[in-house]
């Protein structure tokens, strides 16, 4: 994102939404997450975007509320392993037929 206006407004609004939903231990990237939307729009279709950022959200929330990560890492991880999962898009070649089993959150 290139506009200061539109990046300021962004970050104004994942925090006031990070408030209200009581998440007060999250710094968001807002640029990671908009690279994955991107990527994932693209590599798919743009139904994928919203879907795999949600995804990122549950993972992450499912690992910071066990205790593994904290909440800012735990979306960074989870983010990083959805891009190469984008990586591969929805080809056969894709390594989730071994189950990403060196990506677990």
């Amino acid at each position: 994102m290139t506009n200061p206006d539109e990046e300021r407004a962004l970050e104004e609004w994942s925090q006031r939404l990070t408030q209200a939903l009581q998440i007060l231990d999250l710094r968001v990237d807002n640029d990671l997450l908009l690279k994955l939307a991107d990527e994932a729009s693209r590599a798919v279709n743009p139904s994928a975007g919203p879907i795999s950022t949600f995804i990122v959200g549950y993972a992450a929330g499912r690992a910071a509320t066990s205790g593994e990560k904290e909440a800012t890492a735990a979306v960074r991880t989870a983010a990083q392993t959805a891009l190469l999962v984008v990586e591969h898009g929805v080809s056969d070649r894709a390594p989730a037929s071994d189950g990403w089993s060196d990506t677990a959150q």
